[in-house]
């Protein structure tokens, strides 16, 4: 990462812009937000977010940049490095709770959308179960991506091992997965989510796909190991040629913002996003899940939701 780049990121910026409003300058405040490797869920989401809330708020300037993923996000957050980024649910699980490293004092700004996780095949070939799978090459996602760690909660929940029962592939880029499925190099593409641009690369590609998701016995095991998943459904024809819906697990990915991120800003997005709430979900489907309602269900407790994110919410009755 250069220095450069590093030096212009993260910081809370205002400045004045050339936009006029009245006859007079705005003042816009710059925010960086953090997604992910091209080709994933995450530049897609972030993009959409970043076009919708300034649209509706011309005094904000959200400037989205790809990053590593999930386990780059939270340190770029936590150095100031980030204002806001995209982080899986099974990363900040994991940095909420303190798993494998300090707990650590990120907030939520809102909670984006669910994460039923599922394996896609081409459709002409000979897996039907993820046992199956077992043994093949399989890819599950991009380095650093929040993907690889929700698939290991839940094989280990199974009885598997991700990297000793598969021979495993981590991307370097999460847009490279469904060729490798494709041309034969990967058996499977592991990914999550309505929506997901992986799983409509494949749905759409010639011969089509089929997913690959945990039966209701395997769910019930790892929802007893694994409590923070949750019971999720891809609805019907969320992709191309998937006429069922789709019954698995997984969790709720985050915006989360720098813990210095002051009350007034983290207002000031959630009275913005919640008021574009319509707006956002017809440019982007997966979306839709992106309401102020969600976040409270979603957030491990409502502490780690930002205050003034909270402040918003009792203002509008979403919280007393």
């Amino acid at each position: 990462m250069k220095l450069a780049w590093i030096a212009s990121i993260g910081l809370l910026l205002a400045g004045n812009a050339g936009a006029q409003e009245g006859g007079k300058a705005i003042t816009k405040t710059t925010i960086s937000l953090g997604t992910a490797t091209p080709g994933g869920g995450f530049p897609v989401y972030g993009g959409a977010f970043a076009e919708i809330m300034n649209a509706a708020d011309p005094a904000l300037s959200i400037e989205p940049r790809n990053t590593k993923g999930s386990n780059e996000n939270i340190p770029l957050l936590e150095s100031g490095q980030l204002d806001i980024a995209l982080v899986a649910g099974e990363p900040a699980y994991e940095a909420f709770m303190g798993i494998g490293r300090a707990p650590t004092k990120l907030k939520i700004l809102t909670a984006m959308y669910s994460s039923p996780g599922m394996f896609v095949v081409r459709a002409d070939s000979p897996y039907k179960t993820i046992r199956d799978l077992v043994g093949q090459p399989v890819a599950f996602g991009a380095k650093g991506s929040g993907l690889p760690i929700l698939s290991r909660y839940i094989l280990d929940g199974i009885g598997l091992k991700q990297d000793e029962d598969f021979k495993s592939i981590y991307l370097d880029r999460a847009g490279d997965g469904p060729a490798m499925v494709q041309d034969g190099r990967a058996a499977a593409l592991w990914g999550a989510g309505i929506g997901w641009p992986g799983f409509a690369t494949m749905a759409q590609a010639p011969g089509g796909a089929r997913f690959i998701a945990p039966d209701a016995g395997e769910i019930a095991r790892v929802r007893a190991k694994h409590t923070f998943l949750k019971p999720l459904t891809v609805p019907a024809n969320s992709y191309p040629n998937q006429p069922a819906a789709i019954d698995s697990i997984g969790s709720w990915s985050f915006v989360l913002a720098r813990e210095s991120l002051p009350d007034d800003v983290a207002y000031r997005l959630a009275r913005t996003l919640h008021g574009a709430e319509t707006a956002l979900c017809k440019k982007l489907p997966q979306a839709c899940e992106t309401t102020a309602a969600n976040t409270i269900a979603a957030a491990p407790n409502a502490e780690l939701i930002h205050p003034g994110v909270m402040k918003y919410f009792r203002e509008v009755g979403v919280v007393k």
